[in-house]
């Protein structure tokens, strides 16, 4: 079973594409990157290479179903990005939103 964080995660990134791109983009606003260990290999190499770039935390889940499943979505998903709370720039605090 996938852990509480995943679930309940107010901003995540859904899919390969989203999560190339959040890496790409904005690296330093991501916590964890979730991966399905039943994605295709090959599609998933730029992800971890730029988890590892980052130093990005991986959290390997076993089918894709499992990881579409725990973020409440009808179809697999290869990877997931866990996205770090937002800080309210006036009191460096992290907001409730």
């Amino acid at each position: 079973m996938l852990d509480e964080t995943l679930k309940h995660a107010p901003r995540k990134v859904i899919g390969l594409k989203q999560t190339q791109r959040a890496l790409e983009r904005e690296h330093e606003q991501i916590e964890k990157v979730y991966i399905a260990m039943d994605a295709e290999p090959h599609i998933l190499l730029s992800v971890i290479g730029l988890c590892q770039t980052y130093q990005i935390e991986i959290e390997q889940v076993p089918t894709m179903k499992e990881l579409g499943l725990a973020c409440k979505i009808e179809v697999g998903a290869a990877t997931i990005a866990i996205l770090k709370d937002p800080v309210d720039p006036d009191n460096g605090m992290q907001s409730d939103t």
